[in-house]
């Protein structure tokens, strides 16, 4: 079955990298004018060193012009939910990695309904579940009945876990599961395979063909992204991300995606990232997907600083995470296992929703709403009280 391996291996990465630095300013001015309709060619001009040096406030204007006409000034907040630090991998970037001798933790039922009502008094309503990847201590079946609960208490219950099989991402779904995160860390073959030392991380193409396989179980929505700082040459990481991109959404017109924009932050084994990927580099990616993909959602997280994500709000942003803890157990005040990696923005959900209501910004506690993709059906799932989700946990432990 064809997969986005096939058209990868097509594509010769110092080629790629050679067509972005040697960007002029007439391919830049034709993406600005056309507003990205020239598609790969307009997002490699837009990453150009030339672009970030000579064009960049063009950008962030049509960057913030687009968001408006297609989102308006609402902004959706999610909270992860770390389930387990389990991992059978040795990465040298995660907090989570096997070699690293950490104090582990799985969470049982009882501790996922704590963090629940913890996290259902914040007023949540879209959370991220996210694990280490073991198979053994964290599989399918854990993660059905995780997701069967969560589906219980929130309206949209996304996913980032190990890759899986199409029919393992059905189940899951059949459980209430609305979308999944699969970041690649990296395109670049090389820099992949350094990193990733042990596990089954290591199979690139199992983790790139990773959407694939989603896309093929009509899932609602698929996440990609890089980890910048894993190879020097993060704008052509960057093309490759957005060559995905395309692909999926040509293929599987009917799913919504997203982008994330993570920066490794500091975390257990203290890696040094191979770019400093600046701040100004950080906005040229925002504004060129916005401009690339008008329709995309882009993410940011907690990774950043307070000023920094409240700068970024009008160049695409339609979507951060808040007050999040990255440890299984955090928000119910765990300390004994590690968390993946170090926040910056520490201000609370009920500060940082102040926080956008002061800058003219409506915050959002959900996802778009399920039903509304349904024709002709009653979507009628029942959100128990967070009074009960506490009674509930209590009785369990």
């Amino acid at each position: 079955m064809d997969s986005f391996s096939d058209q990868f291996e097509k594509r010769n990465w110092a080629e790629v990298s050679a067509k972005i630095n040697s960007t002029t300013s007439k391919n830049i001015e034709r993406a600005l004018e056309g507003a990205g309709e020239g598609g790969m060619d307009d997002l490699a001009a837009l990453l150009s060193p030339l672009a970030n040096k000579e064009y960049l406030e063009d950008m962030a204007q049509l960057a913030n012009q687009l968001t408006m006409q297609r989102f308006g000034k609402a902004i959706r907040l999610f909270a992860p939910i770390y389930l387990s630090n389990e991992c059978n991998n040795v990465c040298d970037y995660c907090g989570f990695s096997m070699g690293n001798d950490i104090a582990r933790k799985t969470l049982s039922p009882a501790e996922i309904l704590r963090e629940i009502g913890i996290l259902r008094k914040l007023q949540f309503d879209h959370v991220l579940l996210v694990t280490g990847e073991s198979s053994q201590k964290v599989g399918v079946d854990y993660l059905y009945d995780s997701i069967s609960v969560l589906n219980e208490y929130f309206s949209n219950v996304s996913m980032e876990v190990q890759p899986l099989k199409s029919d393992e991402y059905s189940y899951l779904i059949s459980a209430g599961l609305h979308a999944v995160l699969v970041y690649q860390e990296t395109y670049e073959k090389k820099s992949y395979s350094k990193h990733h030392i042990k596990g089954k991380k290591r199979n690139f193409d199992w983790r790139l063909n990773t959407p694939d396989r989603l896309g093929r179980t009509g899932i609602n929505k698929i996440g990609l992204g890089c980890l910048y700082g894993l190879t020097d040459d993060w704008r052509t990481d960057s093309f490759f991300a957005g060559m995905h991109l395309d692909y999926l959404e040509k293929k599987y017109w009917q799913t919504s995606f997203s982008m994330s924009f993570p920066r490794i932050r500091p975390f257990e084994g203290e890696l040094q990232p191979a770019v400093d990927l600046k701040d100004r580099d950080l906005v040229q990616l925002l504004c060129a997907f916005r401009i690339f993909n008008h329709e995309l959602e882009l993410s940011l997280s907690t990774r950043e600083s307070p000023a920094l994500r409240e700068n970024l709000l009008p160049l695409g942003i339609t979507t951060m995470s808040a007050g999040s803890k990255t440890n299984p157990g955090g928000y119910a005040g765990n300390v004994e296992s590690l968390e993946q990696f170090s926040i910056s923005d520490e201000r609370t959900p009920p500060e940082i929703a102040a926080m956008l209501r002061s800058r003219g910004y409506e915050p959002v506690w959900k996802d778009w709403d399920s039903s509304y993709q349904c024709q002709g059906e009653v979507h009628s799932a029942k959100k128990l009280s967070v009074e009960q989700s506490t009674e509930n946990a209590m009785l369990i432990s």
